[in-house]
């Protein structure tokens, strides 16, 4: 049997590392599932599916050498969709199954496909667990900010006040800011990208698959039934430009509507211990951020540019650092100890560790 690092030599990329390529050309076509997609007309989830198929054949990787895991709710319908190795598993602990595929088995690139009531709810100490432990995962959060398969409760991302079957009253809870909670816990990459932005997601999703470790990727995603229009303010209107802040690493944070010389209209700038908004004219060119995905602060205090009203929401890549990676890490253990002496499993059992009650 071949050790871990052996099993590396040869292949390509930082978080495909392990994953065997293939020279035949490979199209989006040769990824569809013979399965009938079966969203909600308008659905965010058809964009996503498309962007997916579109970028895989660009990795190069063996079709089945890739696998899609999936917990329960909309989104999770995901693996049907594409013609891969996929498993619909269960509500919340998608994480789980993924750490022990991927542990287990590195020739594989392994995906998870959630949403935000099944990642944070129910899921919550699993995709915590799964970030810190830095697996070589990449999981796709959906967040459409409220529950679509149940027909319109509200979420863990849900605004306060908002008004659902649960919550005719409207919501009391706090949201979660997914970013903010995989930068909480350490998560090595995160970024989030809109549904609708084909381009930059497609960057953003292919950065994630490139990563070794766990990559988390938020998607702003429309649910048309229960919860539409949740993100038109970034999509639509006089000001859409104005609210989003899309980010790359070593460049200065400009965005809105772009003047005469091609800069962006607003700037975000240092503000004492934190960050604000600013008028490009306003400030000088020093006080511009250049942003740093490799600045552990700097990505969570960008993640809180916006609370719900989402006036200031960041796209793109906050964080990408490189750690060692859980799964590495069982598997060089493994490795030492099919080295060493092996272990006597009767005077295991019969040692002095026991004891009578």
């Amino acid at each position: 049997m071949t050790t871990a690092a052996e099993q590396r030599e040869g292949t390509v990329g930082l978080g495909l590392a392990d994953v065997p390529t293939t020279d035949d050309p490979q199209k989006a076509k040769d990824f569809t599932s013979d399965q009938e997609v079966r969203w909600c007309p308008g659905c965010g989830d058809y964009a996503v599916l498309a962007a997916v198929r579109g970028f895989l054949p660009d990795l190069g990787l063996r079709r089945e050498n890739i696998v899609f895991v999936s917990g329960i709710g909309c989104s999770s319908r995901f693996p049907y969709y594409l013609d891969t190795y996929g498993m619909h598993s269960i509500h919340g602990r998608a994480p789980a199954i993924a750490t022990g595929l991927a542990t287990s088995r590195p020739d594989l690139s392994v995906w998870v496909v959630t949403g935000d009531g099944d990642a944070l709810s129910i899921g919550g100490n699993h995709l915590i667990h799964a970030l810190r432990r830095n697996v070589n995962l990449t999981i796709l959060l959906f967040n459409n900010r409220i529950y679509g398969l149940t027909k319109g409760q509200y979420s863990p991302t849900s605004e306060v006040g908002k008004v659902t079957k649960s919550t005719p009253m409207g919501s009391v809870d706090h949201p979660f800011n997914p970013v903010s909670v995989a930068l909480g816990a350490e998560a090595t990459f995160v970024a989030r990208a809109l549904d609708s932005d084909r381009r930059s997601l497609t960057e953003v999703l292919r950065a994630a698959a490139e990563h070794r470790g766990t990559s988390l990727v938020e998607i702003f995603q429309d649910c048309p039934i229960f919860n539409d229009g949740t993100f038109d303010v970034l999509r639509k209107g006089d000001d859409a430009e104005s609210r989003l802040i899309p980010v790359t690493h070593g460049e200065p944070i400009r965005f809105g509507p772009a003047d005469e010389d091609g800069a962006g209209s607003y700037a975000v700038v240092r503000d004492g211990f934190g960050l604000a908004v600013a008028k490009t004219d306003d400030v000088a060119e020093r006080d511009i951020v250049v942003h740093d995905a490799t600045d552990h602060a700097l990505a969570f205090v960008l993640s809180r540019l916006s609370d719900q009203d989402l006036n200031h929401t960041v796209t793109g890549v906050f964080r990408s650092v490189s750690r060692p990676t859980y799964d590495d890490a069982v598997r060089a253990q493994v490795d030492q100890a099919r080295n060493d002496k092996p272990g006597d499993l009767q005077a295991l059992l019969r040692g002095k560790d026991t004891w009578t009650v």
